[in-house]
């Protein structure tokens, strides 16, 4: 398949472009767009055989659910049977923004999109170039993130076309994505609003806004357990090379496994790095801000190759603010704690 490229601008956008690549959706198509998360691959959330194609493209297990975009709060209303206060709440608080809220839904979306499930998570995304594709298609869009199931998501286009070029139908090259990191999944169909996966927006401020929430056990669970949402079972996010992540003595764990004969990289932060000058480092952001650390840590994970490097080591974080979603990908990307 050729793959059509695009730039776009996140300050003005071609129309040509934006109709093209809304035809090619509407097509039954798959095309992957910016998102202020992470680029994801989408596809009309109401046609089963474009839904297909994503699973597909990706080599995605077919029951890990999707999450659906959606230009605006009328066409959320639109797949869901009912909105509760709560769901309302958060909506008002970070909408368009990285939360993804899961409702009860109509059914109006393809079956392989829920996976089964008789609700849906959706999000309004904010990033200027992924919401106007939206507005132009006018459909409602099933995305998960535009890579091959299991590696590092892509903040940039180009992490796209190194998994997905000759794949789907067009990416669209909307720049870096902002935060980094996948939105923050919440279940509203219980009492009590469950958090399925820590994201972009935490668990303290959702906590602001509605109260009491509480942290899905199934996060610490193993894969036999049914995922209610991307992100809980499968591994994901793994670089071409092991990793292992590192609470303390950075320095002394690179030292040994340098002298048993492995080519040692490491991921760190800019207070660490100024410590292992002579080593294979690659600066993630700044401990000051993990905002930094989210932004760039899939990057990082891509940057170190097998020709390179034989184990990558990576300083670890504390799980609390948007720690808790650095450390969610980590954990789910490394071999091992050392």
């Amino acid at each position: 398949m050729e793959t059509k490229h695009w730039t776009v601008s996140q300050q003005s956008f071609d129309t040509n472009v934006m109709e093209e690549a809304a035809a090619l959706l509407r097509k039954g198509e798959a095309v992957a767009f910016p998102t202020e998360t992470v680029y994801g691959l989408g596809a009309d959330a109401t046609n089963q055989q474009a839904v297909r194609k994503i699973f597909e493209a990706k080599g995605r297990p077919s029951d890990n659910p999707l999450i659906v975009h959606v230009a605006d709060k009328e066409q959320l209303k639109d797949l869901v049977d009912d909105v509760p206060e709560v769901a309302y709440k958060l909506l008002e608080a970070f909408s368009p923004g990285p939360i993804t809220i899961i409702l009860k839904s109509k059914g109006r979306v393809a079956p392989n999109v829920s996976a089964g499930l008789d609700s849906i998570g959706i999000r309004i995304p904010s990033h200027p170039v992924g919401l106007r594709l939206l507005q132009e298609v006018a459909l409602p869009i099933a995305a998960p993130s535009a890579n091959i199931s299991g590696r590092p998501s892509p903040t940039k286009a180009e992490h796209v076309t190194h998994d997905l070029d000759g794949r789907i139908a067009g990416i669209m090259d909307g720049g870096p994505t902002g935060i980094g990191l996948e939105s923050t999944v919440i279940d509203c169909t219980e009492a009590v609003p469950v958090i399925l996966r820590p994201g972009g927006v935490t668990a303290e401020a959702i906590q602001d806004v509605i109260g009491t929430v509480m942290v899905d056990p199934g996060l610490a669970k193993g894969e036999k357990e049914k995922p209610k949402a991307p992100g809980m079972k499968y591994t994901h996010y793994a670089p071409e090379a092991p990793l292992y992540l590192v609470e303390e003595n950075m320095v002394l764990h690179a030292n040994k496994l340098s002298e048993a004969g492995e080519k040692v990289g490491i991921i760190a932060t800019e207070e660490l790095a100024q410590t292992l000058q002579d080593k294979h480092v690659q600066v993630c952001g700044s401990r000051q801000d993990l905002s930094t650390v989210a932004e760039h840590l899939y990057d990082a994970l891509r940057h170190f190759k097998k020709s390179d490097v034989s184990v990558i080591l990576c300083e670890s974080f504390e799980k609390t603010g948007v720690g808790a979603a650095i450390m969610n990908r980590l954990e789910k990307a490394a071999t091992g704690w050392i």
